[in-house]
């Protein structure tokens, strides 16, 4: 870690003196209250995280613009819900959920700053500020934006995400409290793809076409747009605090979560891509009002580990105004209601010997659900470290799986009691060792897995009868020797039964050489080197602007180009500069690259920014 000084002030009789805050005092504060600090240090990794979303997007491909949906190279079932999630799922990436909100302990004021370019006419900023205006209370707030025109016609986005939190603990310690509060809006101009005829022209690497606006989109005139509010607190008072005297702590919390959100299609006038309409214009608003109230009760003991009992109250509110009436039958407008669910989490170290283990299920509602997590983690030694956890998940599908209403008539149906809930048994063995390699086994097995499929009367949701099983083998090593490294990360992925209602590419690779170096006089930290990311062709999920979703499609295999980037990233003093030549092999290795079908990967570009971090 950085471990540069920085200075904070203090009044002492009357007289001002220095007091050094070191690195690690910054400190970062999870939802669940485990800790890290603020890291200003360059690694490949920050390079790997230099992106949009602000994370390693090894499995995503992004389509052409920034700030548009991703396309998922693997899946990811490790959903602890046990009701349904809001639909527009494709819209999430880069929505904020609890578990993206961090809080904040600094010995002074702490600033962040963000900023890459876009594509034509655009940038994204996302600028942080912190304070501790005692040591018991800390706020902060931030705002990450995005406007990018993007190479395509009609593919604007304009995002925003707002986030002001803050945590406060009396001196005793009490009580304690973290709050936040997270308004979102992330706007995306829709063009369903470039026509298929054109994409022989794309191909073909013509130099008429080589500026992307020359190409006429499936349409021109729809957005869609997913926004949200929501007010989080999680506090708690400690009843009996262990201390030396006693081997018992004995605490009650309470968290509430309030969030309302709602995802809207729009479309002047409606276009025979998406089948007949009901009206010339289209306007699809879904909305769901999602209240969370949980009460919970710890247990602390030194030889027996710690309990906690948890009471969850849901309140639901998801649907639209009005009411349609298709082929003589009533669609309902709303799925609304309460449920009560009880759980009890439990933790333990023994020596070198972590585990913990959780359980959830609803008592009362409409929905079922359950929910069992046993996890075990073992230190071997400073080199080593096992974990293997065990998730079983009994949950009902989406909400937009069970329940959706358009203009268009092709997009109404209701599956409120016709599907069943989906059944996840989720299997993970991960080591981790720097000397050797990292290896990451995951095994998930499904029952009524459900999804977006094509049919002859449009993209209608589906739940197979057929049991799914998917293997995922992932192989990560850094070598190094000497200034120059090579990193490396390998997915391997089997779908053991499901071929073709699951479909995922078989290789998934991302191998950097690069090079790293001190300079003047250690004044600059230097990082520059070469990414190649690959993947083996595949049924690529296709996207319906829509729903703002993915879909299954066996028509069209997309995969096996590669990706090679270009960069050089410094590091002077707390300021980080990272400069990329994306994708420099488009013009050598032919046009073929895609994110989905009919939607183009992006072209060479140069691109450069910065995360800048000052303590005042």
């Amino acid at each position: 870690m950085d471990t540069s000084q920085l200075s904070s002030s203090k009044s002492r009789n009357g007289d001002i003196y220095k007091e050094k805050a070191t690195i690690n005092q910054y400190l970062i504060i999870s939802h669940q209250r485990d800790t890290t600090h603020v890291d200003t240090t360059l690694s490949i990794y920050k390079d790997y995280k230099f992106n949009y979303l602000r994370k390693d997007n090894f499995n995503l491909i992004a389509f052409s613009n920034i700030g548009q949906t991703y396309n998922s190279l693997s899946k990811e079932f490790g959903n602890n819900a046990i009701l349904p999630l809001f639909g527009a799922r494709a819209r999430h990436f880069n929505y904020m959920e609890v578990d993206d909100i961090h809080y904040y302990y600094v010995p002074t004021p702490f600033t962040e700053l963000f900023f890459k370019t876009a594509f034509q006419q655009g940038q994204v900023l996302d600028a942080f500020f912190s304070v501790n205006t005692s040591p018991q209370f800390n706020f902060s707030i931030a705002y990450k934006g995005l406007r990018s025109l993007g190479n395509y016609q009609h593919i604007l986005t304009s995002t925003g995400n707002f986030r002001l939190t803050t945590n406060y603990h009396t001196k005793n310690n009490r009580y304690s409290l973290m709050a936040h509060i997270v308004t979102q809006d992330l706007l995306n101009q829709e063009n369903g793809g470039i026509k298929d005829e054109d994409i022989e022209n794309f191909q073909s690497g013509d130099e008429d076409f080589i500026d992307r606006a020359v190409f006429d989109p499936q349409f021109e005139n729809a957005e869609n747009i997913l926004r949200g509010k929501r007010f989080y607190l999680d506090h708690k008072y400690d009843i009996i605090k262990p201390s030396d005297s006693t081997a018992n702590g004995v605490t009650v919390g309470q968290t509430i979560n309030f969030e309302d959100k709602y995802y809207e299609f729009y479309q002047s006038t409606n276009n025979d891509f998406f089948g007949d309409a009901f009206v010339g214009t289209i306007l699809d608003r879904t909305t769901l009002e999602n209240f969370y109230n949980r009460f919970y009760f710890d247990y602390n003991n030194s030889v027996l580990g710690n309990f906690q009992f948890n009471f969850d109250y849901n309140n639901y509110n998801y649907g639209y105004d009005s009411v349609t009436v298709l082929n003589d039958i009533t669609l309902p407008n709303r799925i609304k209601g309460n449920t009560i669910a009880l759980g009890a989490k439990f933790s333990k170290k023994f020596g070198k010997l972590n585990i913990a283990g959780e359980i959830l299920a609803n008592i009362t509602g409409d929905f079922d659900g359950t929910m069992l997590i046993a996890d075990a983690t073992y230190i071997i030694n400073d080199d080593f470290t096992v974990n293997t956890s065990l998730k079983l998940n009994s949950s009902a599908p989406n909400y937009n799986y069970l329940l959706y209403k358009s203009d268009y008539i092709n997009y109404n149906w209701d599956n409120i009691n016709s599907f069943e809930n989906i059944n996840t048994r989720h299997f993970v063995f991960d080591l981790k060792s720097s000397s050797l390699v990292n290896i990451t086994l995951d095994y998930t097995n499904i029952d009524n897995y459900t999804a977006f499929i094509n049919t002859v009367d449009g993209i209608k949701p589906f739940q197979s009868s057929e049991q799914i099983s998917y293997l995922k083998i992932k192989l990560g090593k850094e070598i190094k020797y000497g200034s120059f490294a090579l990193d490396n990360t390998i997915l391997y992925q089997n779908v053991l039964s499901g071929d073709g209602i699951l479909n995922v590419p078989e290789f998934i690779s991302r191998n950097t050489l690069y090079y790293s170096n001190h300079f003047f006089k250690k004044a600059l930290f230097l990082q520059t080197g070469v990414t190649l990311n690959y993947f083996t062709a595949y049924n690529m999920d296709a996207y319906d602007p829509l729903l703002a979703e993915f879909y299954i499609q066996n028509d069209t295999e997309i995969g096996n180009f590669p990706r090679l980037d270009f960069f050089i990233n410094a590091k002077i003093r707390q300021t980080r500069i990272f400069l990329k030549a994306e994708h420099l092999n488009a013009a050598f290795t032919g046009y073929n690259y895609f994110s989905a079908p009919n939607y183009p990967y992006r072209d060479f570009a140069i691109r450069f920014g910065l995360v800048w971090d000052f303590f005042l």
